[in-house]
């Protein structure tokens, strides 16, 4: 089950409790769904009670646990847990079958995505008409229809002096209130510029897949249980990141998943190959497989924001 699919499931969960009046409150277009926080546990965690606890006139507990035994009943949850004020903890069945099936969805949902751009083209200009146009190609991802302009901070085209990537990087990364700051620094290949981390990490992706080539092996999910979990976290969260870029028209949500998404890697990457005289395992197929998906998320997350990704720096 993915987190768009679990969103639905929760959603659905609120739906019968109105209609069975055990809830009177207006039901939400949507719900989120993310990886628990500190305090937290299960698969992922929302807190939908605590949003409707207020027109519903009951405590957020007691709207938790209204919830709680609906999306228990669902298929693919194994658990639901309260934490906290009202949180919903929920668990799902499948271990390392459903986490191998949710990063392979996630991984189809990107390149779904990045066929988008490579259709529509990538206009440049002014700061203003860069993100009209990530916005646009955002909101198509997800099938919705155009939206009114947001209004940005606006700044010139840099492209002559900096070239289309760090451009539009710097106009698609700073919130739209916010003012851009395009410069040389964006062009430095430094851990220091977030745009050459998030190239790197893809480069080193392809890299690695090279090298176990070399070595003999290839990717695998015999052993998906071994996952780098907050690799994976991120990896399985895009689609979800994509969907609220284009809802609420700001690209620059996609692209700080990107610096997180390609920093995780980048801590993982030394996990991938066996070391010395260590033989492939199951486990380093696995690790492999992992880092190939977060490479294909950093070059469709890119794609989207009209960057370049290419597989060597």
């Amino acid at each position: 089950m993915t987190p768009a699919e679990l969103s639905r499931t929760v959603l659905h969960a609120v739906r019968r409790a109105v209609e069975d009046g055990v809830l009177r409150v207006p039901v939400p277009q949507a719900v989120q769904v993310e990886r628990p926080r500190p305090g937290g546990c299960g698969d992922y965690a929302t807190n939908v009670a605590l949003r409707l606890a207020g027109a519903a006139g009951q405590p957020p507990a007691a709207v938790a646990r209204t919830l709680r035994e609906r999306i228990a009943r669902e298929p693919g949850v194994a658990g639901v847990e309260i934490t906290g004020p009202g949180f919903l903890n929920i668990t799902l069945d499948g271990g390392a079958d459903r986490r191998r099936a949710d990063v392979d969805d996630a991984v189809e949902q990107v390149r779904a995505h990045a066929a988008h751009a490579h259709a529509a083209g990538i206009d440049r200009g002014d700061r203003a008409a860069v993100w009209h146009d990530a916005v646009a190609l955002l909101r198509r991802t997800q099938g919705l229809g155009p939206a009114a302009p947001v209004e940005v901070r606006n700044h010139p085209d840099t492209t002559d002096a900096l070239g289309t990537d760090a451009t539009r990087w710097a106009f698609l990364s700073t919130a739209a209130h916010d003012l851009p700051r395009p410069g040389e620094h964006l062009l430095r290949q430094h851990e220091s510029n977030p745009l050459f981390t998030v190239r790197y990490a893809h480069a080193r992706a392809r890299a690695l897949l090279r090298n176990a080539a070399d070595l003999g092996f290839d990717p695998g999910t015999e052993d998906a249980a071994g996952y780098d979990d907050e690799l994976e976290r991120l990896v399985v969260d895009q689609p979800g990141v994509v969907a609220s870029a284009a809802r609420l028209r700001a690209p620059d949500r996609l692209a700080r998943h990107l610096v997180s998404t390609a920093d995780a890697l980048l801590v993982s990457q030394h996990s991938v190959l066996p070391r010395g005289g260590e033989k492939p395992t199951a486990a380093h197929r696995s690790r492999l497989a992992l880092a190939e998906a977060a490479g294909t998320v950093l070059a469709g997350g890119l794609t989207l924001l009209g960057i370049s990704a290419p597989d060597h720096l």
